[in-house]
């Protein structure tokens, strides 16, 4: 059973990306590209999102 978690290992702020993309099986640069054209584009939204995600989603280590 795949669970959502914010990675250890692969992580550049909080985890949250690299963990989305242990999740959905993609890699993290492309999901952070992603990110970065969204936060550009969307402004504060995309921003927001990403920090509520940082305190909901629980770390790897929290889960194992």
């Amino acid at each position: 059973m795949k669970k959502l978690y914010r990675s250890e290992t692969n992580r550049m702020l909080a985890g949250v990306i690299g963990g989305l993309s242990e999740y959905i099986n993609m890699d993290a640069t492309i999901l952070r590209l992603l990110f970065a054209v969204l936060l550009i584009t969307t402004g504060f939204t995309v921003g927001l999102i990403y920090v509520v995600a940082a305190f909901i989603i629980p770390n790897e280590r929290d889960i194992y």
